[in-house]
């Protein structure tokens, strides 16, 4: 059995020299090197971005986008959407084990969810079992590789799984908001009413206490209804987020001029980065969940209108991040539910 890199080096085609995540092409050859996992992938959670951009140049139509997942894994050897550059988690069974691989507690036949993005995953899908255009969970007939450095989490018994891969793809975003929100702040969560958002909200109003606020920005009156149904928000704004100064008038309007400390930016669509940076105080943060963002839109443009901000890219990992987000499903029955509802199909 061939020796491999901790980071899955050996995996890359082209360019040489690369890390397998900005990658062009991976060897998705499914025998595994010393240091690898072989898993029998039963469902892909496909990236928001990403699956809202396939959904859109396919006109919504399943059979469209199940050939386009096709030919983007057959010429990259991975799920990673070429215009948004995002890729997804996987759920599956674990089916050969390196000898080198590092978690000597893990069996075959356990049942995991990849914790890393499937932009990085070798993957060679047999067949798509089924799409629904209203879901970005992807039943499949495939196989994937997991690297010595890849992150995964065991499936717990007391949450079906496909609840569990709904809510552990965004399992970042509410682990970054218990860091970063005290008690008192005053928070925007835009784009709040999805997966990520829902997650993010409950985390939010559990942070800043009886005496702060959570505004949320939502494009959908249906999302912002639900929202304040279930109390998720002090504060609840139907508009569109790439409307900056319309937002921004009616963010101020409950925070204040300065604006908020955090701000959580969860949208699937790009041009949202300018109504972040302004709704945010100076010396405040903004947490870029999205992969719509243009990092390049963000940084460049809170220097041109002189806002001295922190500005998070929003990487998926956070340590404690898979059991924080599990433990919110398991307190609120109500998010529960409406996962179930959404996501588990």
């Amino acid at each position: 059995m061939d020796k491999g890199c901790r980071y899955g080096t050996h995996r890359v085609i082209t360019p040489e020299g690369t890390l397998p995540q900005p990658a062009l092409k991976l060897d998705n050859t499914m025998s595994i090197y010393d240091n690898e996992l072989l898993i029998d992938v039963q469902t892909l959670n496909i990236d928001s971005a990403s699956y809202t951009q396939i959904k859109s140049a396919c006109n919504g139509e399943a059979d469209k986008m199940k050939e386009m997942i096709l030919s983007i894994v057959a010429e990259r050897g991975k799920m990673q959407n070429p215009v948004t550059g995002s890729g997804g988690m996987l759920i599956g069974t674990v089916k050969e084990i390196g000898p080198n691989f590092p978690d000597k507690s893990l069996k075959v036949g356990d049942k995991i969810a990849t914790l890393v993005s499937l932009s990085l995953t070798p993957l060679k899908i047999n067949k798509i079992k089924h799409l629904d255009p209203a879901s970005d969970q992807v039943d499949v007939d495939a196989q994937a590789i997991l690297f010595e450095s890849g992150l995964y989490a065991v499936l717990p018994n007391d949450i079906p799984e496909k609840l569990a891969l709904a809510v552990l793809d965004v399992a970042g975003a509410p682990a970054q908001v218990a860091r970063l929100v005290k008690e008192g702040d005053t928070v925007c969560i835009i784009g709040g009413g999805g997966k990520s958002g829902v997650l993010c909200c409950y985390q939010a109003m559990k942070n800043v206490g009886p005496y702060g606020k959570v505004i949320v920005v939502e494009y959908s009156e249906e999302n912002a209804r639900r929202i304040k149904d279930m109390n998720l928000a002090t504060h609840v704004i139907v508009a569109d987020a790439t409307k900056v100064m319309d937002v921004y008038k009616k963010v101020t309007a409950i925070a204040g001029e300065r604006g908020c400390e955090v701000t959580i930016n969860n949208v699937n669509v790009p041009s949202t980065e300018m109504t972040s940076i302004l709704v945010t105080k100076g010396q405040g943060c903004v947490y870029f969940f999205s992969m719509a963002t243009s990092f390049t839109k963000a940084a460049l443009g809170a220097e041109g209108v002189g806002k001295d901000i922190n500005l998070i890219v929003g990487n998926g990992y956070a340590k404690g991040h898979a059991e924080l987000t599990l433990s919110i499903i398991r307190e609120s029955e109500e998010i529960r539910e409406l996962f179930n509802r959404l996501y588990v199909k």
